[in-house]
């Protein structure tokens, strides 16, 4: 499967290099305007996006390539109830590499199963986010210095935050890394993640912000997500649970950096953008050049990541995640793998 669904399907070695290549294109822009030339990145995405869906319009226009764009489901044949198999096959014919933004868990998977062309997860529900992970390791190595001997807190909604899955998913590879959640009980961490990345790094859990700041290298701040709630009064009641104030700020290590992959909404205030220790605009920029080096990558190199498909088990029924791809796809097996679905990670 030459597609990165999740970040687990590339290497360490691989996120290195792709770090280095992000690194000169953003050193030498001029070296790869043509790289692309004569190919095309179909953007499909169903759920709405401003920061990702550009990032890799931008990407492939400044690699020499073009763009075909989906900007939401009302204005794709995913309104006339056409499957994500069907969509794959048919994108396959127009472009020469996908990436796929999708509300239900599992869609790109899917996609990347059907699919001719190389798929890249853009986001799939609260499940992951390689691109962005890729963004965040890229803008702490490049702030930092290293992406070993780290101590990273992760504050807000950890429960449907695939951001912050992907980034311990891909931090659990390195070195010495102490993770720090932050979050209230409502929006804990999952059990997947503590049973499986977090299971083998040392970590502990607050709802205290300003108690953990003086501990960390990274504070990785994210919003409550009214989109993944079916309780109203529960978002009201959390969205605001958590706001970095340049006083609080001022708890921390003056060398410690504040990520967020953005959108912001009020959980940093404005005056904290002043701050040298503040780095979510300059992921912004680390997210073009990365998705830049993951198309070159995945076009032009050796990439031949797992079979998604490899080692799973088909069962009758569907995932009893109301967010799977499996209770909307037209015939799709629930395929499970070591006790889990395939295609969004719940527990079987």
């Amino acid at each position: 499967m030459n597609s990165v669904i999740d970040i687990t399907d590339l290497t360490v070695e691989q996120i290195n290099s792709l770090i280095d290549t992000a690194e000169d294109i953003a050193a030498n822009p001029e070296k790869y305007s043509s790289a692309c030339k004569g190919k095309k990145l179909a953007a499909m995405f169903f759920e709405p996006s401003t920061r990702t869906r550009l990032s890799f319009e931008a990407a492939m226009m400044e690699l020499g390539g073009n763009v075909l764009s989906v900007h939401s489901s009302a204005t794709s044949s995913a309104s006339k109830g056409e499957s994500i198999n069907d969509t794959a096959k048919v994108v396959s014919c127009y472009a020469d590499i996908m990436a796929m933004r999708h509300p239900l868990e599992g869609a790109p998977a899917v996609a990347a199963v059907s699919a001719s062309i190389p798929v890249i997860n853009a986001g799939d529900g609260g499940h992951c986010h390689p691109t962005q992970t890729l963004t965040d390791l890229c803008t702490i190595r490049s702030e930092k210095g290293r992406l070993n001997g780290l101590t990273v807190g992760f504050c807000g909604d950890l429960k449907y935050g695939r951001t912050v899955h992907s980034l311990i998913n891909a931090l659990a590879r390195y070195e010495n890394i102490r993770v720090v959640l932050i979050s209230p009980d409502e929006l804990k961490i999952p059990d997947y993640v503590k049973e499986g990345p977090l299971a083998g790094m040392e970590y502990s859990e607050t709802d205290d912000l300003v108690k953990a700041l003086p501990h960390l290298d990274v504070l990785y701040m994210t919003r409550v997500q009214q989109e993944r709630f079916a309780d109203r009064e529960q978002y009201e009641r959390l969205k605001d649970v958590y706001i970095l104030t340049p006083e609080k700020l001022n708890m921390a290590k003056s060398d410690t950096i504040v990520l967020h992959p953005l959108p912001r909404v009020n959980e940093i205030s404005v005056g904290v953008d002043k701050d040298e220790r503040a780095c979510y605009f300059k992921q912004v920029k680390w997210g073009k050049y990365m998705r830049m080096a993951l198309i070159l990558h995945l076009l032009f190199g050796n990439h031949d990541g797992a079979d998604i498909l490899e080692g799973a088990v088909p069962v009758d029924g569907v995932c009893k995640n109301p967010r799977c791809i499996t209770h909307t796809e037209q015939e799709l097996p629930l395929y499970v793998k070591k006790g889990r679905c395939v295609w969004c990670d719940e527990e079987i």
